[in-house]
């Protein structure tokens, strides 16, 4: 799973992912653009609190 599917499955926008989980959007963007890759853990912590929300 990425980033853009976990942010998918909230149903959220870049900005409202950026500011509930309190990533910088530009990030966001670099991660789903495959300009960077975020770190595996980041997708489990991430994906942890979605499912857990």
């Amino acid at each position: 799973m990425n980033i853009k599917e976990l942010r998918q499955i909230t149903g959220l926008t870049q900005q409202a992912f950026s500011d509930k989980y309190g990533i910088p959007k530009r990030t966001i963007e670099d991660w789903e653009a495959e300009r960077r890759t975020p770190p595996t853990y980041v997708i489990e912590l991430l994906k942890f609190r979605i499912e857990h929300e």
